[in-house]
């Protein structure tokens, strides 16, 4: 299994037992029930905020550790996945079919703790297909291979690009700007910086 270091607050029980709310000096993590699977042992990425951390596995599995639960690390019912990440309110998942699947209370209101298609939600059936995800405190941002970005969720901030007088939130991924190769956003973020072809940064 991979070596994993953490230091700093320690929001969540579930992640570090017997250990106090600050850590000062970095500490190994470790999980509290190994998997018999050793595949699932060796981790290819992390995500994390103050509500969720999702660890992603090289086998294309992924658990999740929720801050308010007193359960086990819960595995994700979902198979192929190449990248997780997770906002303050919400997480989400991309699959190597380039499928999203996201859950929080601005995504799915009726049912925030289950994963929904997100990506079979954007209206242009050619821009189904995703290549790359990333979230922000409470909105996820999506990029196509079309080279389309489109979110999802609050818009209260300005974080999806449109007033938010005239949008609030949306609960379908609009289109927020076209021509975009990359797209960056800190997990806990109220904002997005896109990077066009043309190597401009907005």
């Amino acid at each position: 299994m991979n070596e994993i270091i953490f230091f700093g607050w320690n929001l969540q029980p579930k992640l570090l037992k017997n250990e106090p709310n600050k850590i000062f000096k970095p500490i190994q993590f470790k999980f509290e029930n190994e998997n018999e699977n050793e595949n699932e042992k060796q981790i290819k990425q992390i995500s994390s905020s103050h509500i969720s951390t999702i660890f992603l596995f090289e086998n294309g599995k992924a658990i999740e550790y929720l801050r308010d639960s007193d359960q086990n690390p819960e595995k994700i019912q979902i198979e192929n996945i190449q990248k997780v990440t997770a906002g303050g309110e919400n997480e989400a998942i991309l699959t190597i079919e380039g499928n999203v699947f996201a859950k929080g209370n601005n995504i799915n209101p009726k049912n925030p703790k289950e994963f929904i298609n997100i990506s079979s939600l954007i209206e242009d059936t050619n821009d189904r297909i995703i290549q790359d995800i990333v979230s922000g405190y409470s909105s996820i941002y999506l990029l196509t291979s079309n080279q389309n970005v489109y979110g999802i969720g609050s818009n209260e901030e300005g974080q999806l690009g449109f007033d938010y007088e005239t949008l609030t939130k949306t609960e379908k991924p609009i289109l927020m700007m076209k021509n975009v190769s990359k797209i960056f956003s800190g997990n806990c973020s109220y904002s997005v910086f896109l990077l066009n072809s043309n190597q401009e940064l907005f």
